[in-house]
């Protein structure tokens, strides 16, 4: 399966927000904190405010920024079960009383062939550093090369056994966070749910993530979604150079040589310019391009299904492997905090609803907010200044606690 989730701007800050989109984050979120803070940590409120104006800032100045050191990055290299991996680790400054590693987290980068040198993923890694998470990002080989695949779930596994395991990772509760984005957050419930890691996990943040792959599949290739199974159709605005990127991807698995160098050329042509002829190309594909590209041009819903059914025996499969709506999600008894925009162009908000329906109640908190497009904030109005504002909170609590031992 491959999203785009790149080409807009996708990422935290992407992930919450490059610099220059929240020019309205001091006064509102500064209305909300007094809106709310009876019945609050007065501390972690402020901290929650700092954290959130840090990441819209990326690498530009914040107040968090004039409060705390700047976090060590120390590149590290480790084995699990034989298998060798790398990693970066970031841990809060420790040149004054308090600037110390409260629990930890595993940071699972986006789909970027920068990986975990993506500068908005440093810049929120280290935003994490400064509120006291040693923050470890593995380097996925998968994620670099513009993919994301099942065996995805493997890497961030180890990440979680080595980091829980580590002097880093040290906490009182022997656990800690699991943070993934967009596509990446079916491999993290994967990891989460494997035997070997899942008592590593004390909690899982998602940003933009998904539960069923043949809705995701429905939005980005024809605009349509759902916000509950039995709702209507609703049209929505998807980034149409996500279909050409699933594309790109892909083509590799085909059995047929002349239909993965076709698919691949037209990718290309259509991902340098949306509105490139490919007609072609297409004149020329044979069985297994032309069910992919039958799956692309389809402006129908209800016909997604039988165009994936008919998808070559490897492309179906990966999605298979990918799809959260057909396991059993009970071993999954951790908290949830997922985030999602409903004006996301990638991956409709509605999936993160479908993912906290899934679970027991109260199991799951979800935080929509209107502008997020994915995972690049906006400038925000009071509405997703104070729902932003309570998922930090909620975060910082979950710090608390896994360094509470509870």
């Amino acid at each position: 399966m491959q999203p785009n989730a790149y080409r807009s701007q996708a990422y935290v800050p992407d992930e919450i927000g490059p610099s220059g989109k929240a020019s309205g984050h001091p006064r509102t979120l500064a209305l909300c904190l007094a809106l709310l803070l009876v019945g609050c940590s007065p501390d972690r409120a402020m901290e929650s405010q700092r954290l959130l104006l840090d990441m819209a800032a990326g690498a530009g100045p914040s107040s968090l920024k004039e409060k705390t050191e700047p976090p060590s990055r120390v590149a590290l290299a480790y084995e699990v079960d034989g298998r060798q991996r790398r990693a970066d680790l970031y841990k809060p400054a420790s040149t004054t009383a308090g600037d110390v590693a409260k629990a930890a987290l595993v940071l699972v980068p986006g789909v970027t062939p920068q990986g975990k040198d993506d500068p908005r993923l440093v810049a929120l890694a280290n935003s994490l550093a400064r509120v006291r998470f040693a923050v470890l990002v593995p380097d996925i080989t998968n994620l670099r090369s513009l993919k994301v695949s099942p065996e995805d779930a493997v890497p961030i596994a180890d990440a979680l056994r080595h980091l829980a395991e580590s002097e880093a990772g040290a906490s009182s509760s022997g656990q800690v966070g699991l943070v993934a984005i967009s596509y990446a957050a079916g491999p993290a419930i994967l990891a989460a749910l494997k035997d070997e890691a899942d008592e590593a996990v004390g909690f899982l943040l998602l940003i933009g993530g998904y539960y069923d792959i043949t809705a995701v599949v429905t939005f980005f290739t024809t605009g349509y979604y759902r916000e509950s199974p039995e709702g209507p159709w609703l049209k929505g605005k998807p980034n149409v150079y996500g279909k050409w990127a699933f594309v790109q991807s892909n083509a590799e698995v085909l059995n047929t040589p002349r239909d993965r160098e076709l698919l691949t050329a037209m990718a290309n042509r259509k991902m340098r310019r949306l509105d490139a002829d490919i007609d072609d190309l297409v004149a020329e594909l044979g069985p297994e391009g032309r069910s992919v590209y039958a799956l692309l041009i389809n402006q129908d819903p209800e016909q997604v299904p039988a165009l994936m059914a008919g998808l070559p025996r490897r492309i179906a499969e990966n999605m298979r492997g990918l799809d959260l709506k057909p396991r059993d999600l009970s071993d999954l008894e951790v908290p949830l905090l997922l985030i999602h925009g409903r004006d996301d162009p990638i991956i409709p908000f509605s999936e993160s609803s479908a993912l906290a329906a899934a679970l027991p109640e109260g199991q799951a908190e979800l935080y929509l907010v209107d502008n997020l497009a994915h995972v690049a904030l906006g400038p925000a109005g009071l509405g997703d200044a104070l729902t932003l504002w309570r998922a930090a909170y909620r975060l910082l609590t979950e710090r608390d606690e896994m360094a509470d031992g509870e």
